[in-house]
């Protein structure tokens, strides 16, 4: 019998390229999203029909323990990605994003820690937590730093993660991805908002163009988890994922451009601005660690992942939206 997979976050950007990843392992997906009062399928609907059908659906919220304890019932992989994860969101309801990712996060702890088939329960933190970096590369002993309530979040969330693994002697592994992209990213996200911006029209509004990023494709991303997350010694321990290069904002919007044939006129958009002491200006990772112990490594480059997520949005644009959703 296969090991029975919870994802929560399903629906999301990664969260569905990880089922698709799982789901291509021959494993069995139990797809944990939140309930609306619409059966939207977010981004797992750009999955096959057939992909669809052996998917178990379970809808909820991280915020109410007894469904938390449903979902969790009988797996033996649990791989939590749900999340709010608007930065911006953050300042504007920073108590809302607390309480799902700490409280949520725990939530689905004390259910996992019921389950005896539990082999492994693999959080998702992000390289915010580190903040601006203070040394590069960024390895996972680096300060952590949270500069915004979402990366505030995120620390509160790990930290009780490891203290369940103490305190509960419970099998996890977290995974710090730095800055994913690809296809099904939200035009919230830098890399869809350009591409979606190139495609519109002869103006760019962007915020800062002087942050540096680490960008990874999805498709590594959800290899690390599963490699990385379920590793025999991989229990107890923190892995960055990341390419291990870093571009500026300002360079990726040139790298962007040129690949699509234009040249907009760029306008400094104060929406899109962090407050100053907020913005993170410089990630870069060091996945050494990962790569250690399970040989993993970054394997699409970045104009490759920029070509691939280019090509996706030109045959999902929807002018006016960014892409259809």
């Amino acid at each position: 019998m296969n090991p029975i997979v919870l994802v929560t976050g399903a629906s999301g950007f990664i969260g569905s390229h990880l089922v698709e990843h799982l789901l291509d392992k021959g494993l069995d997906v139990r797809a944990m999203t939140r309930y609306t009062s619409y059966p939207h399928l977010g981004n797992l609907r750009f999955l096959s029909k057939e992909k669809q059908e052996k998917i178990e659906w379970v809808r909820g919220d991280l915020k109410d323990p007894e469904f938390c304890q449903k979902a969790v019932a009988g797996c033996q992989y649990i791989f939590h990605l749900g999340a709010l994860i608007s930065i911006p969101y953050s300042y504007q309801n920073p108590t809302d994003v607390i309480q799902t990712n700490i409280l949520g996060t725990t939530h689905l702890l004390n259910a996992a820690r019921k389950e005896m088939s539990l082999k492994r329960f693999i959080h998702t933190s992000t390289s915010e937590v580190y903040g601006t970096a203070q040394t590069l590369p960024i390895g996972e002993s680096h300060p952590l730093h949270p500069q915004s309530p979402y990366a505030a979040s995120k620390v509160g969330a790990d930290a009780v993660v490891n203290a369940y693994a103490l305190s509960y002697d419970l099998p996890v592994t977290t995974i710090r991805p730095f800055n994913t992209y690809g296809p099904r990213q939200s035009t919230r996200a830098v890399i869809p908002t350009i591409i979606s911006q190139l495609l519109e029209g002869e103006e760019l509004k962007l915020g800062n163009l002087l942050p540096q990023r680490d960008f990874l494709y999805v498709k590594d991303t959800v290899r690390g988890f599963w490699e990385v997350g379920t590793h025999e010694n991989a229990n107890g321990e923190t892995f960055n994922l990341g390419a291990g290069t870093a571009i500026s904002i300002g360079d990726l919007y040139i790298l962007l451009a040129k690949m699509m044939g234009r040249n907009p006129q760029i306008i400094q958009d104060q929406a899109r601005l962090r407050p100053a002491q907020s913005e993170v200006m410089h990630l870069l990772a060091s996945a050494q660690k990962a790569k250690d112990l399970t040989e993993w490594q970054a394997e699409v480059s970045l104009e490759d992942g920029l070509q691939a997520t280019i090509d996706w949005m030109r045959s999902h644009h929807e002018p006016g939206t960014g892409y259809r959703r």
